[in-house]
C-alpha cells in the first residue's frame, strides 16, 4: 500500500485500535465539551433560550443524517478500495462522495428552511421559545452543506489510518468556540443565533483544515473535474451504502424528536432538562462514537483484502476496549451528573429532571456500544440491503463464522 495511508491488514488489531481509537477518542471528548460551552452560555441567557436549544437538538440530527450516511458509505468503500490495493478508485469513491453530499445537503437545506418553524410549533413551542428556536435553527440550516462535508472528509482520513488531524481540529474548535460564543451571544448581542453561527463558523475552519490534509494524503491525487461529476457505477454502491446509515441516523432523530414532543408538554423546565442531560449523555457515549469509526476502518480494509478472521477479531476487541473504557468513564459522570448538570442552570427542577434522565439512561449505556459496533461491523463489510461481504456468502469460512456474520446482517 502507499506511504500516504496506514495498511490495517497486517500487525496487531489491539495495536490498530489504541493507534487510532486513542485520538478519536479525544478528539469526540473536545467535541462533547465544545457542546456543553454551548449549552453553558446559552443557559446563561434564560431557561427559555435553554428549552430552544433543546427544541433544536433533532433538527440539528436530522441536518447531520446525511453527512453521516455519505460518511459511513465513503469510509467502508474507500477502506475497502485500500485494502485490495485500488488506490485510485478509493479516491473516487471520495470525490463521488463530495459531490453528493453538496447536491443532496443544498436540497436539504432548502426544505428544512421552509418547514422549520411548523417543526417547532408541532413541538408546541410559542413566545420567545418558538422565536429563539427559529433563529438558531435557520443558521443551523444554512450551513448544512458545511456540517455534512466535515464527517466524510474525517472518515476518508480514519480510512487511511488517520485519525489525529480530526482529533486536532476538534481541539481547536473547541477551543475557538470558548471565545466565540461570548463573542457571539453576548457582545454582538445575537443570542442563540450566535451559538449557531459560531458552529457554522468552526465547522467551516474544520473543513478547510481536512480538505487540506486530505490533499496532503494523495486522497484526491490526480483527479480533474469530470471526477467530480456524478457518475452512475459510482453513485449507486455509494448510495446503496448511504442510505442504511442515513435511515438509521434519521431512526435516531425521529426518536429524539418524539421524546422532545412528548417532554414540551410538561413545560420548558423538562424540555431544557432533557436537551441538557443530552449533553452530559454524550460524554458516556464519547467511547461507542470513536470506537465506530476506527473499526469500520480496520474492518473495510481486512474485508478489502479478504481477511475475514482478522474482521471478526477486529470487532470482539473493540467490544471489549468498549466495555472497559465506558465502565471507567461511565460511573463517575453518573455521580456527578447532578453537578454537571447544574453548570448550565440554577433552575432546581431542570437540574432534578435531567439527573433523573441521566440515571435510568446508565441501564441502556451499553446497548449503545453494541449498536454503535455492529453497525460499523456491516459497514466496514459494505452490508447493503439485500447481500453482504461483497454480495457472497465465503464458502471458505467456518460455520461458526457463517452463522455470526448472518446474525450480524439480520
Amino acid at each position: 500500500m502507499q506511504n500516504e495511508s496506514l495498511d490495517m491488514t497486517q500487525g496487531s488489531l489491539a495495536t490498530h485500535l489504541v493507534r487510532l481509537g486513542v485520538p478519536t477518542t479525544i478528539g469526540l471528548f473536545f467535541n462533547t465539551f465544545y457542546n456543553l460551552v454551548d449549552t453553558f452560555w446559552v443557559g446563561k441567557l434564560s431557561t427559555d433560550a435553554l428549552a430552544a436549544l433543546s427544541l433544536n437538538f433533532p433538527v440539528y440530527m436530522l441536518v447531520m443524517s446525511m453527512g453521516i450516511g455519505f460518511s459511513a458509505a465513503s469510509g467502508a468503500l474507500i477502506a475497502n478500495a485500500l485494502g485490495a490495493k485500488r488506490v485510485r478508485e478509493s479516491r473516487k469513491y471520495l470525490s463521488q462522495s463530495i459531490t453528493l453530499s453538496l447536491l443532496s445537503s443544498i436540497g436539504g437545506s432548502l426544505l428544512l428552511l421552509f418547514f422549520i418553524a411548523p417543526i417547532f410549533k408541532l413541538l408546541n413551542a410559542s413566545g420567545d421559545v418558538l422565536t429563539s428556536a427559529i433563529s438558531y435553527g435557520r443558521i443551523i440550516v444554512i450551513g448544512m452543506p458545511i456540517l455534512s462535508l466535515v464527517p466524510i472528509l474525517s472518515s476518508a482520513l480514519a480510512s487511511r489510518g488517520d485519525t489525529h488531524s480530526y482529533r486536532n481540529i476538534l481541539i481547536i474548535g473547541c477551543l475557538i468556540n470558548i471565545g466565540l460564543d461570548p463573542l457571539f451571544m453576548i457582545t454582538l448581542h445575537l443570542n442563540e443565533a450566535g451559538t449557531a453561527l459560531a458552529t457554522v463558523f468552526i465547522q467551516f475552519l474544520c473543513l478547510l483544515y481536512l480538505l487540506y490534509k486530505v490533499n496532503k494524503a494523495h486522497g484526491l491525487k490526480e483527479l480533474t473535474f469530470i471526477d467530480y461529476v456524478p457518475n452512475k457505477k459510482y453513485i449507486k454502491e455509494i448510495v446503496e451504502q448511504a442510505t442504511p446509515a442515513s435511515a438509521n441516523f434519521l431512526t435516531m432523530s425521529l426518536g429524539t424528536f418524539v421524546i422532545t414532543w412528548f417532554a414540551s408538554s410538561f413545560g420548558r423546565n423538562a424540555v431544557a432538562a432533557y436537551g441538557a442531560a443530552i449533553r452530559v449523555e454524550q460524554i458516556g457515549l464519547i467511547p461507542a462514537s470513536g470506537l465506530n469509526m476506527v473499526l469500520a476502518a480496520i474492518v473495510g480494509q481486512n474485508n478489502g483484502a479478504k481477511k475475514i478472521n482478522r474482521v471478526i477479531s477486529s470487532y470482539k476487541k473493540a467490544l471489549l476496549g468498549g466495555l472497559l473504557v465506558m465502565l471507567i468513564i461511565l460511573p463517575p459522570e453518573l455521580f456527578f451528573g447532578r453537578e454537571i448538570i447544574s453548570l448550565f442552570t440554577n433552575n432546581s427542577a431542570v437540574i432534578k429532571i435531567g439527573y433523573d434522565y441521566l440515571l435510568l439512561q446508565g441501564f441502556t449505556f451499553y446497548s449503545y456500544m453494541l449498536l454503535f459496533l455492529s453497525n460499523a461491523l456491516l459497514q466496514g463489510l459494505k452490508k447493503t440491503k439485500n447481500n453482504y461481504v461483497d454480495g457472497t456468502l465465503p464458502t471458505n469460512f467456518s460455520p461458526r463464522t457463517h452463522f455470526l456474520l448472518i446474525m450480524l446482517y439480520l
